[in-house]
């Protein structure tokens, strides 16, 4: 039997003494700390442990308040409080938290032993690992899906052309879920303080979670499915407001386009080679010497002009922003911190300095809301010219040696504390500034903002990347694990740089990566300086055809992934979606084989395998999928060969899937007046809200957009196009339906009651992505008949049967 361990050296919360109600806390006292209960919701708890005497009550990442009252026994072993949805049972000797199904089945527990321990400064929860349990989450975490016998901490680092095992990255997202006996759970552990997990590595007993310093501060969360976590997780945390519309477009960024007839012969080049384009991207040789705020005369000599010319080829901008501001008399950017005191400081009151691109630099103090203010008015010129687009680097603080010291202060909103406490949240907080900055600025219209470290509540900031990559094939997979655990962790809209940032992609390479990358929620190709050329062209006509198609079928299913944009600002779900999500109690999705795959968004499987293949075994989960480029019908729960050249990464389409899209434009600047609606039939029925605002303003939040309810009824073969609600005015007129997968041709279809009818046509993804492809050989697969009407698209709701 194991006992509790109470030594010199470690101590645990000890045995009960005594309890309290103070408003919708309880407090707890114990012979060696003390601890408090709060509930959120029915399934978040917050659970906080000290030894000091006053608890910590400031939290960066939480944007939720406590509002539920559960029910409270006291008996005389245990405390036992009961939302909903659990039970949680606090034991009195010792001190121990364990949550259970209203059943009894053991959710989560702490270590009978151990417990919430101190050694030192560092303080840790022992949790017991229940049988079969997996582990997953963690955010920008290298390593497989499952990760029960790794161990990670979280630092924010600035990791150059980090390796597939490196860790820690730039961003840190302590939150994880849980996995067993068809249960799941989630953890959140706000502590900023440099943290560690260990998930059985080097052990067999016991899962924990630790931080250097501060107190015990976790949220337990509690859901019947990975999405309901996912949800409540961002609940807590906050959620992304829409980006405008262009921002999901593709990007093109180099580090650097310069001057500035490279960056409009790069803009006229996409126009001329029909390849949609949204976004050009400005790295640090904009600026004159590196400084931030500046303009190289030499190079960008009229940037105003610049920006208009980009602006009527269809093209946004977004420019590089790093925290170091140069130490140099004349610069006005440094020259106004230094008299609004805006730098952090050591101890003694004077500026750090460290060294990073411009050569010796201070940095802001972004946890000062006066700092903020005045990061604010440096946007003035930018937002002025016309650039909405904003791109956060090097804010882990990266300075040349890695080794920014400790004892600096920050402000904490008024409450000084050391870097110690600081690091994993500055990157957090300069793209809070200058999202919030921006916004301000812009006066009504959306920014995009991006950026390279976080912290858990990024997300309602800004959009996330995975830093600086390297372009060979594993890696090119890690960066879709990457994305994946950060969907897993409230960061809906993230990415990678498509070819690899570091080194040279070879060109059987960038066409798998940009084939991924072009159904992955942000989407951007990048690379570094003295590294060949990367743009969708640059690897011959074959590549570039391959580009141009898979950037086209972007461009289509943006009607599909603007509205995942919109659920993911509402319930926190993301865009890409490990199998976790859905199937969370396969075993086979976290088969080293098949961890790779997701979902994109509800409907589309992708399969993502290395450009060296030519063949990929893929894991179909339960239900039925659509080949998508020919329709191939395939039974879940089975592993199937798929062959997968280079001009065709695998995808299927799950059976009921409702996919709203619309005919290729050069940019979203277009407008088109048409929507079409891709309905794969079969057994499954299904619904999708399909949704639309202006792209560019935040009237959404008033009301202003257009959201429609669609529903795929399988057993009456019909399809209901809910009635339009909210008072945004659609520019659609016409309506396409095609209709995959019928086992009989219907002779006509009813739309409202009027018969219409139904035209044969070959598989519009087939052509869209192979027509005009002179390397491709249809002769392996034969292409499915496909059905489709065409009638008005109208506000009121449309009932279709056949």
């Amino acid at each position: 039997m194991s006992r509790t361990i109470n030594s010199p050296l470690s101590k645990s919360l000890g045995t009960f003494v005594q309890w309290k109600k103070d408003n919708n806390a309880i407090l707890g006292q114990t012979t060696y700390g003390s601890f408090r209960v709060e509930f959120y919701t029915e399934g978040i708890v917050r659970i906080s442990a000290t030894q000091a005497d006053r608890f910590e009550d400031f939290s960066y990442s939480v944007v939720a308040t406590p509002s539920y009252e559960p029910l409270i026994e006291e008996h005389a072993d245990k405390l036992e409080i009961k939302t909903s949805k659990y039970i949680l049972r606090i034991s009195k000797g010792p001190v121990r938290f364990g949550f259970y199904t209203h059943d009894g089945q053991p959710i989560n527990e702490d270590d009978h032993a151990f417990g919430t321990s101190w050694n030192g400064e560092q303080v840790t929860t022992y949790k017991k690992i229940q049988a079969g349990e997996r582990f997953i989450g963690l955010g920008e975490k290298t390593g497989p899906l499952d990760r029960k016998g790794n161990g990670y901490q979280n630092w924010n680092t600035d990791s150059f052309a980090y390796s597939p095992g490196s860790d820690p990255l730039y961003c840190s997202i302590p939150f994880y879920i849980g996995v067993h006996n068809g249960l799941s759970y989630g953890i959140f552990f706000d502590n900023t303080h440099k943290s560690f997990f260990n998930f059985g590595a080097s052990n067999n007993r016991f899962a924990s979670f630790y931080a250097d310093s501060g107190e015990m501060n976790y949220y337990f969360i509690y859901g019947s499915t990975v999405a309901e976590i996912i949800q409540e997780y961002t609940h807590l945390t906050g959620r992304m407001e829409m980006p405008p519309m262009w921002s999901i477009g593709y990007q093109q960024c180099r580090y650097s386009y310069y001057p500035d007839k490279e960056v409009l012969n790069l803009a006229r080049t996409f126009r001329e080679k029909d390849i949609p384009a949204d976004t050009i991207v400005f790295d640090i040789h904009y600026m004159d010497q590196y400084k931030i705020f500046t303009w190289s005369q030499r190079d960008f000599s009229d940037p105003k002009e610049l920006l208009a010319q980009l602006q009527q080829l269809g093209f946004h901008v977004v420019v590089m922003c790093d925290p170091g501001i140069k130490v140099e008399e004349g610069y006005d950017t440094y020259e106004k911190g230094i008299r609004e005191d805006v730098f952090i400081k050591y101890q003694d009151g004077t500026n750090y300095t460290g060294q990073v691109w411009p050569g010796w630099c201070h940095f802001p103090d972004f946890t000062n809301p006066q700092t903020r203010l005045w990061w604010q008015k440096q946007f003035n010129d930018y937002v002025s010219i016309g650039v909405e687009g904003f791109w956060n680097d090097m804010n882990e603080i990266a300075t040349w040696g890695q080794m920014i010291p400790e004892n600096i202060e920050l402000d904490f909103e008024g409450n000084k504390a050391s870097m110690r406490r600081g690091r994993n949240i500055y990157g957090m907080q300069m793209a809070r500034a200058t999202y919030e900055g921006t916004k301000a600025l812009l006066k009504g219209k959306r920014p995009f903002n991006l950026t390279r470290s976080g912290f858990s509540g990024v997300q309602r900031y800004a959009a996330v990347w995975t830093g600086d990559n390297v372009a060979y094939d594993e890696h090119m997979l890690l960066g879709v694990r990457l994305v994946n655990s950060m969907g897993l962790s409230g960061i809906a809209f993230a990415g990678y740089d498509v070819g690899g940032f570091v080194g040279d992609a070879n060109s059987k390479l960038f066409a798998r990566w940009v084939s991924l990358g072009a159904l992955s929620p942000f989407f951007r190709g990048h690379s570094m300086i003295n590294s060949r050329d990367s743009e969708p062209w640059a690897y011959g006509e074959e590549v570039e055809q391959i580009s141009r198609n898979y950037i086209k079928f972007r461009y289509k299913l943006l009607p599909y992934i603007y509205s995942l944009f919109y659920d993911a600002s509402v319930t926190g779900m993301p865009v890409q979606r490990s199998l976790a999500l859905d199937y969370t109690h396969d075993f086979k999705v976290y088969d080293g084989q098949f961890h790779n795959q997701y979902m994109f968004g509800p409907s589309l499987l992708v399969i993502p395998v290395e450009s060296t293949k030519d063949f990929v075994k893929a894991y179909l989960p339960e239900g039925e999928w659509h080949l998508l480029y020919n329709g191939q019908k395939y039974q879940g729960h089975s592993e199937v060969v798929i062959e997968c050249p280079v001009q065709r990464l695998p995808v299927f389409v799950k059976s009921g899937a409702i996919i709203p899209m619309k005919p290729v434009l050069a940019s979203t600047k277009e407008l088109n007046d048409e929507i079409i609606l891709h309905v794969y039939t079969g057994k499954q029925s299904s619904s999708f809200l399909f949704y639309e605002d202006d792209g560019t303003t935040f009237r959404y939040q008033q009301g202003e957009y257009a959201k429609r309810q669609l529903e795929y009824i399988a057993a009456d073969n019909t399809l209901i196009i809910g009635a339009t609600e909210g008072s945004y005015g659609s520019p659609h007129r016409k309506l396409k339906v095609i209709l995959h997968g019928l086992e009989h041709t219907p002779a006509q279809v009813e739309v409202n009651g009027t018969k219409l009818v139904l035209h044969n046509d070959i598989n519009q993804f087939f052509m869209a992505l192979e027509k005009f492809d002179p390397f491709f050989d249809p002769e392996p697969a034969p292409q499915e008949n496909v059905h489709s009407f065409e009638t008005e698209y109208i506000t009121s709701q449309i009932v279709i049967r056949w």
